[in-house]
């Protein structure tokens, strides 16, 4: 427990900035899933047009610290080249 006025005015600080960062990583995963699930359903469409609200929720991410720059920019290009590529269909067996 905070002993000090100012040692209790951080712990105040940093639930805000927790609840913050929870909140914004929260959006960037979900963004993020949108995108995968596409990919996973094959339905290129879907993930192409889901694609700049993850590349957006990344960036606003990496923007307000929650998440580094360079780790930011390494799953937009990640999930750009998924897109751009998707996986094969399975074939039937038959």
């Amino acid at each position: 427990m905070a002993n000090t006025v100012s040692a209790e005015k951080r712990n105040r600080q940093a639930l805000k900035r927790r609840a913050r960062n929870v909140k914004v990583r929260a959006g960037v995963k979900g963004a993020v899933k949108k995108v995968r699930e596409a990919l996973a359903r094959g339905d290129a469409a879907a993930a192409k047009a889901a694609l700049p609200a993850a590349e957006r929720a990344l960036g606003m991410a990496s923007s307000k610290g929650v998440l580094h720059r360079n780790a930011a920019a390494r799953r937009i290009s990640r999930l750009a080249k998924a897109v751009a590529h998707p996986p094969a269909a399975p074939q039937a067996k038959t």
